[in-house]
């Protein structure tokens, strides 16, 4: 898979603090990426660098393998996360302002934004001014000046903030739809649950340098505590000192138990299930894996 961006030993200094320091990043492309990490790690300066409005002091940025290009921000939709619209505006008229800004016509903007109006549920809203809307549907106008051309990278900070659920699911399918649809999609965020449902990548920032970093599945599977669940027909299962450690019981919607165990270094799921066997009734087992909210924790404070 071809890599779209490119970020190396990327460095950026301000005053007496440093933002980012020998930060690495490459994305695939058609990938959607995830840029994770606490408030201050340095996501948002490198969204900005990558977007052109500021430049590292040091490093380089590669798109498609070739340093950033003025002209590269036409290619680029960007959401930050201190949104903004012009209020005296109507909103088509806003879609098709921030249309133009990227190059397109007024009539393509006009049409791909009343596409996008219906697309996000918002059509009878295209003649009123930014000022009428909620604030939900304001961050649904601002969205689809993001995306209303198209654009091959699609950067989104913090896209999820203030959104109820029903509204963030609809933007989560949206996201999805367009990386389905060839957009390659970079976003940070601090919902870890969508993370796992979104993401195919991720980097986790944390003072200023990448603490972790790879494929959503291979940084679960790393971080993987040797606990399985097993579902047995019985109420309860005795532990073995030798062989686990019961972590956790949850009655079954069939009767029986939920039984989360973690097993003694060095013995292997194959045991444990001959030692139950003889006991219990088994009707399943898997392993569990820690949840990138989790892993988040784990990471940025040294604790599991």
């Amino acid at each position: 898979m071809n890599a779209l961006i490119e970020a190396s030993g990327i460095v950026k200094r301000f005053d007496c603090h440093t933002a980012l320091d020998g930060v690495d990043l490459t994305i695939p492309e058609g990938t959607i990426y995830g840029l994770l990490g606490p408030n201050g790690a340095g996501k948002t300066t490198l969204i900005r660098i990558i977007n052109q409005i500021t430049n590292p002091d040091e490093g380089t940025v590669l798109l498609n393998g070739k340093p950033l290009h003025p002209s590269d921000v036409m290619r680029v939709g960007y959401l930050p996360e201190e949104r903004g619209l012009y209020k005296k505006m109507k909103v088509i008229d806003h879609i098709v302002y921030l249309g133009r800004l990227k190059g397109m016509t007024a009539r393509d903007a006009r049409a791909e934004g009343e596409k996008w109006l219906r697309r996000m549920h918002l059509e009878e809203w295209a003649t009123k001014k930014i000022e009428a809307l909620s604030k939900g549907m304001a961050q649904k106008v601002q969205f689809i000046g993001t995306v209303v051309h198209h654009p091959s990278l699609m950067i989104f900070d913090e896209p999820f903030s203030g959104f109820d659920p029903v509204n963030a699911e609809q933007l989560k399918q949206e996201i999805l739809a367009l990386n389905r649809e060839g957009a390659t999609i970079l976003f940070s965020t601090h919902n870890m649950s969508s993370v796992e449902e979104v993401c195919n990548e991720i980097s986790l920032i944390n003072h200023s340098k990448v603490v972790l970093q790879g494929n959503v599945a291979e940084v679960r599977q790393r971080f993987k505590k040797n606990v399985f669940k097993v579902r047995v027909a019985e109420p309860v299962v005795a532990p073995s000192p030798e062989l686990f450690d019961i972590v956790g019981i949850e009655p079954d919607v069939m009767g029986g138990s939920q039984v989360m165990v973690r097993l003694v270094p060095g013995v292997a799921m194959r045991e444990v299930i001959e030692f139950l066997n003889p006991r219990y009734n088994i009707l399943g087992f898997e392993e569990l894996f820690p949840t990138m909210n989790e892993i988040f924790i784990e990471t940025v404070t040294g604790k599991n």
